[in-house]
């Protein structure tokens, strides 16, 4: 079938929901009617799979009537009913009852799709504690003889160890375990996640007690977290008996430890949520993490006892169905105004101890830095400064140069004079242009005669007179010098290699992206962390257009040259660098998830701030930019990043250093990648 770039299935992406259905006790009828109600809601949503709750198509409280006859019979024929039903239905559809196997009876569920019964999971661990008597009624799976069992006239699997394959979604492989499974200290679901099993489900019902909301979501999360799954939980909600209990009907979705959607407690209607789950991201992550690997081989005699249940759904790949799932514009940077304070209070005091760090070791109690007025020294001004505190140093000890060029303004000089007075550094000037033209004159270059020649070389001469500079007078002054340049100029080679903005002694931004920088910046004019000065010359640094200058600007004094209409905007390129380096994605799916994240503005939120810049892009605009950042990251830059100095990696979006996060070739060619580009369409 087509696929369509539009849709999320193309992209490995799957939409599941779970269903919480109001139920009557003893009245599986009624019960597989509402199932099959939200069966076809999810459908309508798109969903590829639907959980329901532990027992759904009796009510998990009919206790001692579980052995009678009629209703056991009258489960069956309910399942009869939504299986007659799923023949019309895309979804796979996991229910629960009780099932006669044998001359024992288990608590089951049911895996049904495309009009068939794929197979039969019995419960492992029966709670027989508390206000819980379940083995009083039911068997254990674990100890279920048979392997196959006659169900509706057909011959299907049967057991705990099954694994569900969906043969048209290769990497949609599920697992289900039945409540109780995962409150064990090893849940069978964790050895099905070494099998394979990207989705995880359980069907529960849980009664409700004080707190015990909050523990599910710790449970689940971290159950999807270590097992680097995806994991469906649901429960019990109106209709079960609360003769000694009480329901909630909690259904939850979480994937590798983020909670991607929660049902309404306590409601008194039928309700579903759904998620879109990425299983090229579970895939990815396990692939990356190869202690994941270590851990199926240790523990093989488990992982081999699973048998694989193969089907295909009836997935419509030819429309358009975009994500529900919120994609961040910012991935390195959190919406949410309190993680994002909390992030920014992390990345700084990392930068801090490990600059720290490196200082004591060396016993060196200077540092020598050079400020432009600009985003990228300013917070590595910052971070020295509050390292000086913590040394108990004197901020006199930082050593820092504006060392005005050709091309500076007036507006960058004024500010990196303002914001050396704010830190409280020994601050001076150095002109640097008339050793720029004698070099100038010494290679030859027309401007030395007068012509305005503004090529790389007219550039880098600058770039590279700033950096021998400050390592002279580090020697000079027996200090090292503070590397300035950011995680995103390193991914698009954008700096001066060698004796250039390239090289320092100890860098402590290489590993923040342009997009955090920002933050950081306002953080600590916010928050106070470097003194109560008055800390608006920050606020202007915000403000200033992104720059090298380099080369002479106009008249009006705006630059000439604006970094971002060479490279590309740096909130476009951090969201290609996060999903390129953190997950290794194909183009065409970053561009879908760009596409998901600036379409609206409720699915991709802004960070709060007016500095922000509200762009909206469309995928023409994000194909040229991801073009743009493919061939300078992969073609053009990499001899840059192999020798770059000593940085702390902060963050688990990545690093480029080739001791930490990257190692790649410096001659690689960026033909797949550009290759994989042309299939996204123009618009």
């Amino acid at each position: 079938m087509t696929q369509n770039f539009f849709n999320l299935y193309s992209h490995d992406f799957a939409r599941v929901a779970v269903g919480v259905p109001t139920c009557r006790i003893a009245d599986p009828a009624y019960n597989a009617a509402q199932t099959i109600a939200l069966a076809k809601q999810a459908q309508e949503q798109g969903a590829a799979l639907v959980a329901f709750p532990e027992l759904g198509l009796a009510a998990y409280t009919c206790d001692d009537l579980f052995h009678q006859r009629a209703l056991l019979d009258a489960c069956e024929q309910a399942l009869a009913t939504v299986v007659a039903a799923s023949a019309e239905l895309a979804p796979a559809l996991v229910v629960g009852l009780p099932l006669r196997v044998g001359h024992q009876l288990y608590n089951c569920a049911v895996v049904v799709a495309g009009g068939a019964i794929q197979g039969v999971v019995p419960k492992s661990y029966l709670p027989n504690y508390g206000e819980f008597y379940e083995a009083r009624q039911f068997s254990t799976g674990d100890y279920a003889v048979a392997t196959e069992v006659e169900l509706l006239g057909a011959t299907v699997p049967f057991g705990s160890a099954l694994l569900f394959e969906v043969s048209n979604m290769p990497l949609f492989k599920f697992h289900v375990e039945i409540c109780e499974d995962v409150w064990v200290p090893v849940p069978p679901s964790s050895f099905a996640a070494l099998a394979g099993a990207t989705v995880l489900v359980n069907l529960s019902a849980s009664n409700v007690l004080v707190g015990k909301a909050g523990y599910r979501h710790q449970l689940v999360g971290q159950q999807s977290a270590r097992c680097l799954a995806a994991y469906l939980y649901t429960s019990s909600g109106g209709g079960e008996s609360t003769t000694d209990m009480a329901w909630d009907g909690q259904a939850l979705i979480y994937e590798n430890g983020e909670m991607l959607a929660e049902s309404q407690r306590f409601s008194d209607e039928s309700s579903l949520i759904c998620a879109d789950v990425d299983l090229e991201r579970l895939s990815r992550e396990r692939m990356h993490q190869t202690t994941f690997g270590h851990s199926v081989q240790r523990h093989a005699a488990e992982v081999n006892k699973f048998r694989a249940v193969r089907f295909a759904l009836a997935l419509d790949l030819a429309q358009a169905l975009p994500l529900k799932r919120c994609v961040e514009r910012f991935p390195y940077v959190p919406a949410d105004s309190r993680r994002r304070d909390e992030r920014c209070n992390e990345v700084y005091h990392i930068q801090v101890q490990a600059l720290a760090q490196r200082l004591t070791s060396s016993n060196i109690k200077k540092v020598v830095i050079g400020i432009s007025g600009g985003l990228d020294s300013t917070h590595a001004l910052l971070v020295c400064a509050r390292v000086m505190d913590k040394l108990k140093l004197p901020r006199t000890n930082i050593l820092a140069y504006t060392m005005p060029g050709f091309a500076t303004s007036e507006r960058t000089l004024k500010q990196a004079k303002q914001l050396m007075a704010l830190v409280g550094c020994t601050a001076a000037e150095i002109d640097i242009r008339p050793s720029c033209i004698q070099m100038l004159k010494d290679l030859g270059h027309p401007y030395a005669e007068g012509h305005e020649q503004f090529d790389i070389t007219f550039e880098n001469v600058q770039a590279g007179e700033r950096t021998n500079h400050l390592f002279r007078l580090a020697n000079h002054h027996h200090g090292i010098v503070i590397g300035t340049g950011d995680l995103s100029e390193l991914a698009l080679g954008w700096c001066t290699y060698g004796v250039g903005d390239h090289m320092s002694h100890y860098n402590v931004n290489a590993s923040v992206p342009k997009t955090l920088i920002s933050h950081l910046v306002r953080w600590v004019a916010e928050s106070g962390v470097i003194g109560r000065n008055d800390a608006q010359v920050l606020l202007d640094i915000l403000g200033t257009e992104i720059s090298p200058e380099l080369v002479p600007g106009t008249a009006g004094g705006q630059p000439e040259q604006k970094t971002e209409s060479t490279i590309g905007p740096y909130e476009l390129q951090d969201f290609n660098l996060y999903y390129v380096l953190r997950f290794g994605f194909a183009p065409s799916k970053v561009a879908f998830l760009a596409l998901s994240a600036w379409q609206d503005r409720e699915r991709g939120r802004w960070p709060d701030g007016d500095h922000v810049a509200r762009n909206q892009y469309g995928l023409g605009e994000i194909k040229k930019n991801l073009g743009i950042f493919l061939d300078r990251f992969f073609r053009t830059s990499q001899f840059k990043r192999t020798c770059v100095p000593n940085s702390p990696k902060v963050g688990t979006g990545g690093s480029l250093s080739p001791r930490g996060d990257w190692r790649a070739p410096s001659d690689a060619q960026s033909v797949v990648w550009m290759q994989q580009l042309q299939t996204i369409p123009a618009e």
